[in-house]
Formats: C-alpha cells, sequence, structure tokens
C-alpha cells in the first residue's frame, strides 16, 4: 500500500495501552511520519510560548491549573514562570492551535496521529482510519510500573488521572464520549493481543480499507 498525501492514522488510547508504541511502528512499516512531540513544538511556536510551558496542559483542562493557583499565594504565582506561562493561554487556544497543526500535517503528507482528539478533528477527511487503543485497568498498571519504574499505588492513581483527564478533554471539545467505540473505526484491547498483534491487526485493516 502507497498511503495517499491526506492519509491519515488518528489513534486515541488509554495511558498504558500502548498507544506510543504502536503508532511508531505503524509509522515505521507504512513509512510515514509519526506526529506526536512534534504537534506540541508547532503549537508552541504558534502560541510564540516554550514547548515545556504546553506540556503540562496537554490533553487536560485548565481547571487543574486552577485549583493550583488557589492554593498558592498570588506574589507565588507571579514568581513561578512556569505556571504562569502555563496559564497564558486558553484551553480553546491551544486546541484550536494543535488542531490546526494537524490538519496542516496531514494535508501535507501522510501521517499517524497520536491522541489530542485526532479522530474528531480528522473525522471529514475521507483517507482518515480512527484507532482506539484501550486495555484492563491492571494490565496499564503493570505495564506503566515497568515504564516509569513506580510503585503500584503511583500507578494506579497516574492511571486513574490520565483517564479522567482525557475523558474530560475529549468531552469539552469533541462533545462525544472519548471511550465510546462507536466513535473510531477500529478498537483494539491491547490486554488481549500483544502491541505488535495489534500494529499487524491495523495493518490489515488499512488493506482493507484501501
Amino acid at each position: 500500500m502507497t498511503p495517499s498525501k491526506s492519509f491519515a492514522i488518528s489513534i486515541s488510547r488509554q495511558l498504558g495501552a500502548g498507544g506510543s508504541f504502536v503508532g511508531q511502528q505503524l509509522a515505521g512499516k507504512l513509512n510515514i511520519f509519526f506526529a506526536d512531540r512534534d504537534i506540541l513544538r508547532y503549537a508552541a511556536n504558534r502560541l510564540s510560548t516554550f514547548e515545556e510551558n504546553l506540556e503540562s496542559r496537554e490533553e487536560r483542562l485548565l481547571s487543574f491549573w486552577h485549583s493550583l493557583l488557589k492554593t498558592l499565594p498570588q506574589k507565588d504565582v507571579i514568581t513561578v514562570p512556569s505556571v504562569a506561562s502555563a496559564l497564558e493561554y486558553t484551553d480553546q487556544e491551544l486546541f484550536d492551535a494543535e488542531a490546526e497543526i494537524i490538519k496542516k500535517i496531514v494535508h501535507d503528507h501522510p501521517a499517524v496521529i497520536l491522541g489530542r482528539c485526532g479522530h474528531y478533528i480528522l473525522r471529514h477527511e475521507p483517507n482518515h482510519i480512527s484507532i482506539f487503543l484501550h486495555a484492563d485497568k491492571e494490565f496499564r498498571i503493570n505495564r506503566i510500573q515497568k515504564l516509569y519504574n513506580l510503585q503500584n499505588d503511583e500507578a494506579t492513581k497516574m492511571v486513574e488521572k490520565s483517564d479522567k483527564e482525557r475523558a474530560a478533554y475529549c468531552k469539552t471539545f469533541t462533545h462525544i464520549e472519548w471511550m465510546n467505540a462507536s466513535n473510531y473505526d477500529l478498537s483494539i484491547d491491547t490486554s488481549k493481543v500483544t502491541l505488535e498483534q495489534a500494529v499487524e491487526l491495523i495493518l490489515q485493516y488499512i488493506q482493507l480499507h484501501s
């Protein structure tokens, strides 16, 4: 298969379900662009700020920072540049910047887009395939423990927090449920198959779709 210029695969994923690994493997096997950190870098450039100022707000809402600010004296907010910079742009401004960049990437060349509501942003693209990767909670916790060398309780909190934040982020900007399989072309439980098998399943689906 030779992907067309506007061909795109969007991968939505639960934390610990292997989205980054699967996305990179797909991009490599198809010889197309893998877009993850690049989106953040381009968005930072578009908004005239630094990557690290936006990283903490990726796929989560500003309410987290509002809660943080309530715990800090005003003088501390002023003297902590990372907090002030993170609050410089609204959720909508950041989402719009990343959406515009995702569309431009796909229009410039075939690509795999990781997260950031790519399934919704690219929903009208004729050569777009949307994938959702999910897995049993215990499987994801165990994988996160190994990946980041965390204790079980730390990994559990990380997984639960990510699920909550990504669901709220998706609902806010797309008005659809993040984990509803009907919103995707293909949904795979990566606790039932290996990540390598998940890649092969997606490649087979692409062949059927082409």
